[in-house]
C-alpha cells in the first residue's frame, strides 16, 4: 500500500488495470447529486426516464385476455406483470432508463395479452422523448408528475382502450426509485426477472440467545411401567438440537450454563423438550412439552432465574398410563444482554445488545455515509461472442443492509447510490461486496433449472475509527477473488465514504467502555460456543432475508458474514505469523540496536548511551517521564508520516499472491474432504511435518519454564544449593550497596568493550542448561 501514491483516476471507461496494480487509487469526486440536507453529494448525478405506467381502461379485444404493458425504447423492452382476464386492469408498475443509454427519440407502449403472438398486440402509443423537461438541476421532486390518459390504436388505426402513464426525467434522488425497476437491459425484463435486478434494502432480523437449563426430572413411567432408569432430555427450537448428558438421578445440577439457542423476534416459535429414556441401548420417549418463547423471562443483567415446572405430555402412539403426571424443572430465559454475534469479532459492524432498551444506551456519535459509485469488471460470462457481466452491490452495516441494482449486460456498472447509517460504535466495520448475478441467463430471463450460486468478485471493509472525522475519501478499490484454483484481480470498485461525528465527547468515551455488552464478561462464553451459536445465527439471517423480494442469496450472506472463517488455511497461518513478525519488528530492532551498542559498532553511540544511562540511575524520577516523553516525540515525528490511504485487502498481506495451488486448493476443501485418497494422504504427511517442527519448538518452551521452576524444588541439590547461596550473597550486597551503584555496574557490565569479553557463554548461562526438567520423563 505504501508504493502507491495517491493520483486522480483519469483512465477510459470499461479499460481494465494491469494485474499487478493491487492498491488503492484515490479518484478525484464527479458532479456531485447536491441538495437539501447534502443528500447524494458523495455520488455523481445521473439522470433516467422514469415511466409509470399506472393502469388502462376500455381495452378491446374478441376474446378474454391477461393484459399486460410492454414499454420498447430503442433496442430495450420490459413488460408490466399481467393481470388475469380483465379490460380496465390495474398496474402501477414504474420503469426507469437510464439517459446515456437512450439513443431513440421514442418511446412505444403496447398494450398485450399473455399467450399472444410476438408482433400481436391490442393497441398501442408513441411518446415524443423530446418535448419533456429535463431533470432538475439540484431540487429534489415533492411527487411525480400527475398521470394521464394516452389513447392506445391497433394496427388499422382504429381506437382500442386508454393507458394511463406518467413520463419524466429524473435523477437517483428521485422518489421512485427505489421502487423502479431499471429496464435497460439488453434483454427483455418482465415481472419476474425485475424482482431479481431492483435496489432494495434488507433489515436483518432481532436476534436473541435463549439459555435453556434442564435441572431435574420426576414422576417418568417408561414402556415397560418401570420408573428407574437411565434418561436424557433433548431440546429443539426449530434445527437446532442440543442433550443433556444421560443420568441415572434424574437430575443435572451440575450443568450450570444450560444450553444456548439462537431465536428470533416476535419470539413465536416453540422450545420442543422431549424427556427420552435409554435401556439395553435403545432409546424411547417418555413424554415431550411444547413452550412459547415468548413466555420465556428476560434477563439483561447476571441476576439468577428461578427454575419453572411444567408437565409433560405422553408422546403419540404410546400406550396409555393412567394417572401420567411426569414433570420436569428446567430454567427458561431469553439472554437480552447479549449481542448476538453473527460475524467475527473483528469485522463487527454493530455492538449493541438484543434489549431495546440498553440498546437506547448506546447513544448515537455519529453518522457515516457511503457512495458507491461504479465499478470496472473483467467479464464473467460471455453473452452474444463479447464479454459481459451482471453485477450487484450489497453493503452491511448493522442491522441495515443494502443491495442496489443489478446493472446487466456491462463490465463497467454505474451505481451512484448513497447510504447512510448511525453509528453507536465507531470502533466496527462496513462491509461492501460486488457480486455476479448468476440468476440472469445468457440470453436474458431467469436461470432454469438447479439454482445457480451468485459469483464473489470482491469485497472492502472500511473501519471507520481509521477514517478522519469530516474527511470525504474518494477511493477506487481493487476486488480480489480467492479460489481453489489461485487469486485474481476482479477489477476495482469505486467507493466515497465520509464519517461525521455528533458528538465528539461521546467519540472519545468509546475508548474507555467495553467492546461487548457487559453480559459478555458476567457470564462469557466460550469459544466453541460462539462459533456455533454465530453458525447458526448466520443461518437463520440467510434463511430471513432469502424469503424477502427480491431474495439475497445464501451464499451471499455467508461471504459477508464471514461463514468459513475458521477453515483451516495454511495461507492464512503463514498470513499471521508474519502479521505477529511485523508486529514485534520494533522490539526485533531495539534488540538488535542495544546488540550493537553492546558490541561497540558506533563508539560514540555507545558512549552516549553510556552517559544517558548514569543520568537515568542518578536521577530515577527522571526515568518515567523521559520514557513518555519519548513515546510523544516518537508519536508526533509518525504523525507527519501518517498514513493517506485507508486499509484496503491486500495481496502481500493475505499471501494469496505467493500461496501454492495445493495449499489453496485445500483451504477451499469442504468437511468431509472430496479429494482423492492420495491427496489427503500427501496433506496429511505434510501438516505432520509441520507439527514436528512446532512441537519441537513448543518442547524448548516447556524446558526453559521447567529448569526455572526446577532451581527451587531440590530435584538437583547442589544447584539448588548454589542458586539459595547467590541469592543470600546479592541480599547481602544489594542491601550494604546504594542501589544506584548496583544499576550502574549491572548496565556497565551488560556494556561492556568487546575486548573483556569472550566467545563462551558467561556462568548464568551456563549454570541455567545445566538444572534438570521432565524431558527425562517422556517416552
Amino acid at each position: 500500500m505504501g508504493d502507491v501514491l495517491p493520483r486522480s483516476y483519469a483512465r477510459p471507461a470499461g479499460m481494465l488495470l494491469p494485474n499487478n496494480e493491487f492498491g488503492i487509487r484515490e479518484i478525484t469526486p464527479g458532479l456531485a447529486c447536491s441538495g437539501p440536507g447534502g443528500a447524494y453529494e458523495l455520488v455523481e448525478r445521473m439522470e433516467y426516464l422514469y415511466v409509470r405506467v399506472v393502469k388502462a381502461r376500455g381495452l378491446k379485444w374478441s376474446d378474454e385476455f391477461d393484459p399486460f404493458a410492454e414499454l420498447r425504447l430503442g433496442g430495450y423492452s420490459c413488460v408490466t406483470r399481467h393481470v388475469e382476464k380483465t379490460a380496465s386492469p390495474e398496474w402501477d408498475d414504474v420503469f426507469a432508463f437510464s439517459r446515456e443509454r437512450i439513443h431513440a427519440p421514442f418511446l412505444d407502449v403496447l398494450v398485450r395479452g399473455r399467450g399472444f403472438a410476438k408482433d400481436e398486440y391490442v393497441g398501442s402509443t408513441r411518446l415524443d422523448l423530446g418535448i419533456l423537461p429535463d431533470a432538475p438541476a439540484s431540487v429534489q421532486p415533492d411527487s411525480s408528475p400527475a398521470p394521464q390518459w394516452y389513447p392506445v390504436f391497433d394496427k388499422k388505426g382504429e381506437f382500442r382502450g386508454e393507458v394511463m402513464m406518467a413520463v419524466w426525467f429524473g435523477t437517483q434522488k428521485d422518489s421512485y426509485f427505489d421502487s423502479a425497476v431499471h429496464a435497460d437491459a439488453a434483454f427483455p425484463v418482465d415481472d419476474k426477472l425485475a424482482a431479481h435486478i431492483k435496489h432494495i434494502r434488507y433489515d436483518v432480523p432481532r436476534l436473541c440467545y435463549v439459555r435453556v437449563k434442564v435441572t431435574e426430572v420426576r414422576d417418568i413411567v417408561f414402556a415397560d411401567k418401570a420408573r428407574v432408569g437411565e434418561v436424557f432430555v433433548r431440546s429443539r427450537i426449530l434445527g437446532q438440537v442440543h442433550r443433556t448428558r444421560t443420568s441415572m438421578d434424574h437430575r443435572w445440577k451440575d450443568e450450570e450454563n444450560g444450553h444456548l439457542f439462537v431465536a428470533t423476534a416476535p419470539f413465536k416459535d416453540y422450545l420442543n423438550m422431549s424427556v427420552v429414556g435409554v435401556k439395553n441401548g435403545k432409546e424411547e420417549v417418555i413424554g415431550h412439552v411444547n413452550v412459547l418463547l415468548d413466555s420465556f423471562e428476560r434477563r439483561c443483567d447476571a441476576r439468577p432465574i428461578s427454575p419453572r415446572w411444567f408437565s409433560l405430555m405422553q408422546p403419540e402412539g404410546a400406550a396409555k398410563i393412567d394417572k401420567y403426571s411426569a414433570k420436569i424443572s428446567v430454567v427458561l430465559c431469553l439472554e437480552c444482554g447479549y449481542k448476538v454475534l453473527s460475524e467475527p469479532v473483528h469485522y463487527l459492524s454493530d455492538v449493541r445488545p438484543a434489549a431495546r432498551e440498553q440498546e437506547r444506551e448506546r447513544k448515537c456519535i455519529g453518522l457515516v455515509e457511503l457512495g458507491i459509485r461504479e465499478a470496472i469488471l473483467t467479464a464473467t460470462r460471455t453473452r452474444d461472442g463479447r464479454g459481459s457481466c451482471d453485477a450487484y452491490c450489497v453493503t452491511k452495516y448493522g442491522v441495515k443492509w443494502y443491495r442496489t441494482r443489478t446493472v446487466t449486460d456491462s463490465i463497467s456498472p454505474r451505481f451512484h447510490q448513497q447510504y447512510h447509517w448511525e453509528v453507536h460504535d465507531h470502533c466496527t466495520v462496513l462491509t461492501v461486496a460486488v457480486f455476479h448475478n448468476s440468476q440472469i441467463g445468457d440470453k436474458g430471463g431467469l436461470v432454469a433449472g438447479d439454482p445457480v450460486k451468485d459469483v464473489l468478485l470482491g469485497k472492502v471493509r472500511i473501519r471507520l475509527s481509521t477514517l478522519e472525522t469530516g474527511r470525504t475519501y474518494a477511493y477506487a478499490y481493487p476486488l480480489m477473488s480467492l479460489h481453489g484454483g489461485g487469486v485474481k484481480k476482479m477489477g476495482e470498485l469505486r467507493l466515497a465514504v465520509r464519517f461525521s461525528s455528533t458528538s465528539t465527547l461521546g467519540l472519545f468515551q468509546t475508548y474507555a467502555q467495553p467492546h461487548l455488552p457487559p453480559m459478555h464478561y458476567h457470564r462469557p462464553l466460550t469459544v466453541v460456543q460462539q462459533e456455533m451459536l454465530r453458525r447458526e445465527a448466520v443461518m437463520i439471517i440467510a434463511h430471513r432475508l432469502g424469503r424477502m423480494d427480491p431474495p439475497l442469496r445464501r451464499e451471499c450472506v455467508e461471504h459477508l458474514c464471514e461463514s468459513h472463517a475458521l477453515r483451516w488455511s495454511m495461507r492464512r497461518s503463514k498470513a499471521h505469523f508474519f502479521r505477529l513478525a511485523e508486529a514485534l519488528e520494533p522490539l526485533s530492532a531495539a534488540s538488535a540496536w542495544f546488540y550493537h551498542v553492546c558490541r561497540w559498532t558506533n563508539p560514540v553511540t555507545t558512549v552516549a548511551v553510556h552517559v544517558i544511562f548514569t543520568m537515568l540511575v542518578c536521577y530515577p524520577r527522571l526515568v518515567l517521564p523521559t520514557f513518555f516523553l519519548y513515546k510523544f516525540m516518537l508519536g508526533m515525528r509518525n504523525y507527519l508520516r501518517r498514513p493517506k490511504h485507508p486499509w484496503h485487502v491486500d495481496m502481500r498481506v493475505s499471501h494469496a499472491d505467493t500461496a501454492h495451488p495445493d495449499e489453496l486448493d485445500e483451504e477451499f476443501d469442504e468437511f468431509p474432504t472430496a479429494r482423492p485418497p492420495e491427496v489427503v494422504r500427501m496433506r496429511y504427511d505434510k501438516l505432520r511435518s509441520l507439527n514436528a517442527r512446532i512441537q519441537e519448538i513448543v518442547g524448548d518452551i516447556a524446558t526453559h519454564a521447567e529448569r526455572a521452576r526446577c532451581v527451587m524444588t531440590w530435584r538437583d541439590p547442589r544447584a539448588t544449593g548454589l542458586y539459595l547461596l547467590g541469592c543470600l550473597c546479592l541480599a547481602v550486597i544489594t542491601f550494604s550497596v546504594p542501589f544506584q551503584a548496583v544499576a550502574l555496574l549491572t548496565g556497565f557490565y551488560l556494556m561492556r568493550h568487546p575486548i573483556l569479553r569472550q566467545r563462551l557463554p558467561d556462568v548464568v548461562a551456563n549454570f541455567f542448561r545445566r538444572l534438570p526438567c521432565k524431558v527425562d520423563c517422556l517416552l
